[in-house]
């Protein structure tokens, strides 16, 4: 094998090279079929090779690649701003378009703070989120972020945030603890941090409406989230969601926060904007924080070069309207629900799945070492590595990850496959998966952490 130049993510991994995409499979230079069950990170929404969207990508370079937007706008950029703000939560009226979610996020968090210098309150300095949380790799993002190992080489250049419990019923819920208490108590931490810190210091509360990466597709309790907005409101703070990943139609609904009936005032996406056919993500906020701008300084102290980028945009458009015309979204909910029915026949008894969740085409299993007291497997084991090792062997692409419970402990199998799979192929993922699953274990002595 010849020797790479790309400096690859895990250095001593060798990868197979993909060499195409068609729907919801990849094929390597080899001629391996892969169904991708997890779109990479939650991103490859329409799948692999669409006409329509090549088709738009390819239009747009013809007539204009890339125009910087501190000279123009563009057409690409301004339509599919129009389509974004016309089906978001109420409110969101205003769009800012950036090349993924870390830089997604790191504008929010500039937004934010700007936004209170611009009304006079620049000793609003901090912001809260959520243990066991994601928001990106760039600094500010990772900072906002609560994920150990993640943070673990970079502490003493990150930001100071403040860090309140995630909503994670199936290890927090206390026993003869409704679902609905248990999402109120957790939503009450946020109260009082800001009674404990001083709201006044606070600029704002950033949650992931469904729990991703870190934690695998973690659902909210009932009503968790409406507490959360009326205790920023109580305190005038600012919401900022992350749908990142679950947004854009990964759990059933095109915006994530729509399923938990609240609006927020800022909101991040990317991934599925795309679908991965061009690297896009997009910061949207409320019209009240787009006036505090336009009132005051007139100037978002912020930018990037490939801001607004109109192939990009041209992509995130196309696919976009794919996802509508095509009905993909109902089919999200359909698979999605077919998904979650097949999980639950593959691993119900199960001696080492603990709990399986989500939402849509956003599902995950937690594996455990013993399902009674759900404690974790050793993280020495590394299982979340063999699961994935030996699903590419059978020919799945699905998203393990560690440190599920605290960033070091517990090991989860996050699912995310195109919104256009069909019947035959979520069986193949389970079917897959339940194989992937069993030959990990094989062997491993059940050690706990």
């Amino acid at each position: 094998m010849h020797q790479s130049h790309i400096f690859h993510r895990q250095i001593h991994t060798h990868l197979p090279t993909a060499q195409r995409g068609d729907g919801a499979y990849i094929y390597d230079s080899s001629g391996k079929s892969y169904l991708d069950a997890c779109g990479g990170a939650a991103v490859s929404c329409l799948g692999h090779s669409h006409p329509k969207v090549i088709d738009a990508i390819m239009q747009q370079v013809r007539q204009m690649p890339y125009a910087h937007t501190a000279f123009f706008t563009n057409q690409p950029s301004e339509l599919l701003a129009k389509f974004l703000t016309e089906r978001a939560p109420e409110g969101i009226d205003h769009v800012y378009f950036v090349s993924g979610g870390s830089e997604a996020m790191e504008s929010a968090l500039k937004l934010a703070r700007q936004y209170f210098v611009e009304k006079g309150q620049p000793e609003r300095k901090k912001f809260i989120s959520r243990k066991q949380s994601y928001h990106g790799n760039t600094l500010g993002a990772l900072a906002i972020g609560a994920n150990k190992w993640r943070r673990q080489p970079f502490e003493d250049l990150l930001i100071d945030v403040d860090h309140i419990d995630t909503c994670y019923a199936y290890r927090d819920q206390h026993k003869n603890e409704s679902l609905e208490d248990y999402g109120l108590r957790v939503a009450s931490q946020l109260e009082q941090r800001l009674q404990d810190v001083g709201a006044e210091n606070i600029i704002g509360f950033i949650a992931e409406p469904v729990v991703g990466a870190t934690a695998g597709a973690l659902v909210p309790a009932p009503g968790y989230f409406k507490r959360i907005r009326e205790i920023c409101d109580d305190y005038d703070i600012l919401l900022i969601l992350d749908e990142v990943m679950c947004g854009m139609g990964r759990t059933g609904s095109l915006f994530a926060s729509e399923q938990e009936d609240i609006c927020p005032d800022i909101l991040v996406i990317a991934k599925g904007l795309a679908g991965g056919y061009q690297p896009l993500g997009a910061m949207l906020c409320s019209s009240d924080i787009y006036a505090a701008f336009a009132d005051g300084s007139g100037l978002f102290q912020h930018g990037h070069t490939y801001v607004g980028h109109a192939t990009a945009c041209a992509a995130g458009l196309a696919v976009q309207q794919a996802i509508e015309e095509e009905g993909l979204l109902e089919n999200v909910n359909i698979m999605g629900e077919k998904l979650h029915v097949g999980l639950i026949e593959r691993f119900f008894d199960h001696p080492h799945v603990g709990d399986i969740r989500g939402r849509g085409l956003f599902r995950a299993i937690e594996l455990v070492a013993n399902r009674s007291t759900k404690a974790p497997f050793d993280p020495a084991a590394k299982i979340h590595a063999l699961v994935k090792q030996n699903a590419m062997e059978l020919g799945l692409a699905c998203y393990p990850s560690g440190g599920t419970i605290d960033g070091l402990r517990g090991d989860h199998v996050l699912l995310a496959p195109p919104y256009l799979v069909n019947e035959k192929q979520v069986e193949e993922i389970v079917s897959k998966l339940g194989d992937a699953v069993d030959r990990a274990l094989i062997n491993q002595p059940l050690r706990c952490e």
